[in-house]
């Protein structure tokens, strides 16, 4: 590991502006990327995939998604640690060693081509001023002015930006930005993880917390006729709900919801970290079982074991875009007891739970594409966003402190800035924590950090009254 002393900062490399890209995509007569006639014979003779559907949706106009995810760390970042590891672990993924090739000669076709990366194009490390009066306003104003632009495709879309600028959470900060088209967040968070170890013992994965089986299993074959008819009418009644949005339903207009044209609007990303065991005492005190997490949750851990397998043996791993709708309606409303908005959330909640409208929204969404092109299922998924007022996400994380190339890791808070939505909530765990992370246009949310406190102090005054109630158990 080199000292402070030896670590050569360099400048970012100049990044194109979303609209920029977007002039050149219609310069050069169709989708922007790299023109097969540009490429040597040395790459046309390497391998070659085509995107999958949901890929070639990304990289639409108004789907022009990017996947954030700013990690904090309890040391000084090491720029070389973390290109001498790269080509060992991230690089080994297909995705991120390949080019985005657009096919001239074959209708417009995209394709990934495999290629030498040039880490110097992607790891970008900013000269910055160790005495400035406010890191943590930089670091905010870094990210956000990122937003403002699309990752360069002459290279592969993925970059990772350290700044070595001590913040009231971390020594230094990373940020890791990948085009959504190279994967999902479930995809990309198993991904990162892989590459992680624990502090504790460096030769081991991070642990995912896994919902144990019982025995009493069986018992979703038993609950009878009625049980199974109203699991099939809550799937029909949740997929027409999600055809009526498609096509005509529209949300109430709120101070959340954002105009027309929010998906080109640059995103202010705020966090906060909270303790996870508080979040635990609400859940047990009202009784929310989130059986419908149990399944991410090993799907997290399966996939970060594979991802690793593949790195250390050149084994294959599941991976792609998989995104289905879950449509989950909320009141603004004021409630005499905070423990209503729980009430109903869970209501609502175990009422999706018996549907099984993730995987037929997502099949509905294949169709259209299959059957219509990559237009009318761009402009259908635009629509059914738009239509609502956010999105919410959340994203299990390890359950002890982790390393990435042995630098500790304080916190990690994951978004994504390109959609329709003017408000985009993540939360995110990690051993005994919980951050939360809004992506936020400013145009319609002025006072991000104001609403970030808000949701801290709501969940606050939901703890207390578990407590004054005696419902803790």
């Amino acid at each position: 590991m080199e000292t402070e002393e030896g670590i050569r900062l360099r400048k970012p490399t100049p990044i194109k502006t979303k609209r920029e890209e977007e002039e050149e995509g219609r310069r050069d007569g169709g989708e922007a990327g790299v023109d097969i006639r540009n490429c040597n014979k040395e790459m046309m003779n390497v391998e070659e995939e085509p995107l999958s559907p949901a890929a070639r949706l990304f990289h639409e106009p108004n789907f022009n998604l990017h996947i954030v995810a700013i990690m904090g760390c309890k040391t000084r970042i090491y720029p070389e640690v973390f290109k001498a590891n790269l080509p060992h672990t991230l690089l080994r993924h297909p995705r991120f060693s390949s080019l985005l090739v657009v096919d001239e000669k074959n209708e417009g076709k995209m394709k990934w081509v495999r290629t030498e990366v040039d880490l110097d194009k992607h790891i970008i490390i900013p000269d910055l001023d160790p005495n400035m009066e406010s890191p943590d306003q930089f670091v905010e104003d870094y990210i956000y002015n990122l937003s403002k632009t699309t990752i360069d495709k002459s290279k592969p879309l993925w970059d990772l930006h350290l700044l070595n600028l001590k913040t009231s959470e971390a020594e230094g900060t990373g940020i890791f930005r990948v085009h959504h088209s190279l994967g999902d967040g479930t995809s990309l968070m198993s991904l990162l993880l892989a590459c992680t170890r624990q502090i504790s013992n460096p030769e081991a994965l991070p642990t995912i917390p896994v919902k144990k089986k019982k025995n009493d299993d069986k018992r979703v074959f038993n609950r009878g006729f009625w049980w199974v008819l109203k699991f099939f009418w809550n799937t029909f009644a949740d997929v027409f709900m999600f055809m009526l949005t498609a096509l005509c339903l529209e949300d109430t207009k709120t101070p959340l919801k954002g105009p027309p044209g929010s998906e080109f609007n640059p995103r202010r990303f705020v966090y906060q970290t909270l303790s996870l065991d508080d979040m635990k005492l609400i859940k047990n005190a009202m009784n929310l079982i989130y059986r419908m997490m149990a399944s991410i949750f090993v799907f997290i851990y399966l996939r970060v074991q594979a991802l690793a397998d593949m790195m250390e043996k050149n084994t294959e791993a599941k991976w792609g875009n998989w995104i289905g709708y879950v449509l989950l309606p909320f009141t603004i409303a004021l409630r005499d007891d905070p423990l209503d908005y729980i009430r109903e959330a869970k209501t609502t909640i175990d009422r999706k739970k018996h549907s099984l409208e993730a995987i037929y929204t997502f099949s509905i969404a294949e169709l259209v594409l299959k059957l219509f092109g990559i237009k009318r299922a761009s402009a259908l998924s635009h629509r059914i966003i738009s239509h609502t007022t956010m999105c919410f996400s959340n994203l299990v994380g390890p359950l002890e402190e982790i390393g990435f190339y042995g630098h500790p890791m304080a916190f990690l808070a994951p978004s994504s800035y390109g959609q329709p939505h003017a408000l985009v909530i993540n939360f995110q765990s990690y051993i005994n924590k919980m951050t939360i992370v809004l992506s936020v246009d400013e145009e319609t949310i002025p006072d991000p950090h104001l609403l970030c406190d808000d949701i801290v102090q709501s969940l606050n005054l939901i703890k207390e009254a578990v407590v004054a109630r005696g419902l803790v158990k």
